[in-house]
């Protein structure tokens, strides 16, 4: 049994850097995110009105949209090894990355706290841990906080997938895990799609909810780039499951099928949403958008994906959890289903707190006759 909790918690190979390795893993985060502020603030990109309304002008906020830049740019950077970083290394770093990011962001939570005018720095524990502003941006909107949380976010996870299949790799070779590689080409796509459909972000719950505060800071930096890919702390020193050939096949190709599956309600959830917000009469995949007018000219969309669950996105969510897990092959290996455990975990909470902002937003009534309408929280028949 010993044997066994040792090989399925061990992570002592992320622990054996030198004394300068170990510092140089603290302060990667400063570098990266130093570097990702330049390089987005740099690259061209398309300025696009959102959703949420600028206070200060009564209209929708201007957002400069260059994800996709800044992803092919910088993984560029990494593959070719320009600034002498090693391909492996952010995955060898991972665990000091994590305690310097950490530390960083509440640094930077701090100083975009102190930055608010101190009326709305009356609960400053509440306000410096969910923002007391809702918006942060400079340069007349050239640069938005939000957009580079996911940006930045989003890439330095690929870039912690890719580090650590290229570890897998060179340990292993022939004897390579098949499912490191559908891993990694699970979040690849999972975030080039992301940046490529990146106006729809300007729709969705973190950026008409959430404030700048450590919150954000944490789980769009730190979380969302070396935390949702967890699983790899563990599943990266193990080599090929040795299923037989057509067991493998069965494996990878019902596990990807998992995958597209759930994508597929995500993204078609996100899309609907985005076509109903800005053209509410325009139909969906043939679908047509059946409402129910709220308070203050609102509408509730309650026909396809929205007439399923009030949350069928964080359905699709889990299912992308359940294929993330199933893909390396030790399905009783604890660290495969960390990222599912928290990504269940985070929605559950979540749905609970859209649903109140929902009820103030639209109207306790006309929220009350949606949730009559539309009975399951996520999952239709179970929740």
């Amino acid at each position: 049994m010993n044997i066994v909790m040792t090989e399925w918690y061990d992570i002592s190979h992320l622990l054996e850097l030198s004394a300068t390795e170990k510092i140089l893993g603290l302060c990667t985060p400063l570098i990266v995110y130093i570097a990702f502020f330049v390089i987005q603030l740099i690259l061209p990109g398309r300025r696009v009105p959102g959703y949420v309304i600028n206070p200060e002008t009564g209209k929708p906020r201007n957002y400069r949209l260059n994800g996709i830049w800044v992803f092919s740019v910088v993984l560029a950077i990494w593959w070719f090894e320009l600034t002498g970083m090693p391909r492996d290394w952010f995955y060898r770093s991972s665990v000091f990355a994590v305690i310097g990011g950490t530390f960083f962001t509440a640094v930077f939570s701090f100083i975009t706290f102190f930055s608010q005018p101190k009326e709305k720095r009356k609960k400053p524990i509440k306000a410096w841990w969910t923002g007391s502003a809702q918006e942060v941006s400079w340069f007349n909107e050239r640069f938005d906080m939000k957009m580079y949380f996911y940006a930045a976010g989003g890439t330095i996870l690929v870039l912690n997938v890719m580090s650590a299949t290229w570890y897998h790799y060179e340990r292993f070779g022939s004897n390579s895990n098949p499912g490191m590689f559908l891993y990694m080409a699970f979040f690849t796509f999972y975030i080039l799609d992301y940046f490529v459909s990146e106006r729809v972000t300007l729709y969705t719950y973190d950026m008409m909810h959430e404030g700048v505060g450590f919150k954000l800071f944490w789980g769009g930096l730190v979380i969302y780039g070396w935390l949702f890919p967890l699983p790899i702390w563990g599943m990266t020193v193990l080599p090929n499951p040795g299923f037989g050939a057509g067991w493998e096949n069965f494996w990878l190709i019902g596990t990807g099928l998992i995958f597209l599956i759930g994508w597929a309600i995500s993204r078609g959830s996100n899309l609907q949403k985005y076509t109903f917000k800005r053209w509410p009469e325009r139909k969906f995949l043939g679908i047509k958008p059946e409402y129910i007018e709220a308070a203050g000219d609102r509408k509730i969309l309650c026909s396809g994906f929205w007439g399923v669950a009030r949350h069928v996105g964080y359905l699709g969510e889990g299912l992308i959890g359940i294929a993330f897990a199933l893909s390396f092959g030790y399905f009783s290996n604890p660290w495969a289903w960390t990222y599912l455990i928290f990504i269940v975990s985070m929605f559950t909470q979540r749905q609970l707190s859209d649903d109140r902002h929902c009820a103030e937003k639209y109207g306790p009534e006309y929220w009350t006759q949606y949730q009559a309408r539309v009975k399951y929280r996520i999952c239709p028949g179970i929740y």
